[in-house]
């Protein structure tokens, strides 16, 4: 397989680790289920970018899985984090957001989702560290305006939805700033009571 994922190595680099480029995302450790699930949605046009809708378009599901399951196995290091470039205040509605979410607001937290290492779980919600904030930012506005759906009930569609501007920036900003876990595997399944159904979660 590491011959033959050297088409993605380009963007997302040898093993998954993500490159400079702000939207080339870190791919390695996250879990094969939510791999899958993204290898599937680009090659069946539900997430389009014209590169990876391209590439993937004639492949079958076995070998999706496969390549899935190839950077799912690696763990190359995590990038140092990012210098966060908003103010303390703003930083600090980011951490809360994460660790607590907003009750208030019916806002869970993303740890509540993702583990309080923010590492993912298995099978299929994925690690949030290691990323660019660009790319977190442009992903929660994606899932915000619709344009990045997921199997119904779409939970991150219905999350993001009730962010404002000020709180992508935020989120992204804080996970970007964030260092790497102590140890960077996925929980394992069922380790969380998830706040909310997810579609995406195999049953």
């Amino acid at each position: 397989m590491q011959a033959r994922v050297l088409a993605c190595a380009a963007c997302h680099g040898k093993q998954g680790e993500g490159t400079d480029n702000d939207y080339f995302p870190r791919l390695s450790g996250k879990p094969a289920g939510y791999l899958y699930n993204q290898l599937v949605a680009f090659r069946d046009g539900r997430r389009k970018y014209p590169p990876m809708n391209y590439l993937l378009a004639y492949l079958p599901d076995a070998y999706l899985q496969r390549i899935a399951g190839y950077f799912a196995s690696q763990r190359p290091p995590f990038p140092p984090p990012s210098a966060p470039a908003i103010t303390p205040a703003q930083l600090a509605l980011g951490q809360k957001l994460v660790r607590t979410g907003d009750p208030s607001r019916h806002l869970p937290a993303c740890a509540a989702c993702h583990g309080p290492g923010l590492t993912g779980m298995e099978p299929a919600i994925p690690g949030l560290l290691g990323l660019h904030a660009d790319y977190i930012s442009a992903q929660l506005g994606a899932w915000r305006y619709g344009t990045r759906t997921s199997i119904e009930p779409d939970c991150m569609q219905q999350v993001a939805s009730r962010l404002t501007d000020e709180d992508v920036t935020a989120i992204a900003a804080w996970l970007a700033s964030s260092p790497a876990p102590a140890n960077p595997s996925p929980l394992a399944r069922g380790a969380l009571d998830m706040p909310l159904a997810c579609g995406s979660e195999p049953k």
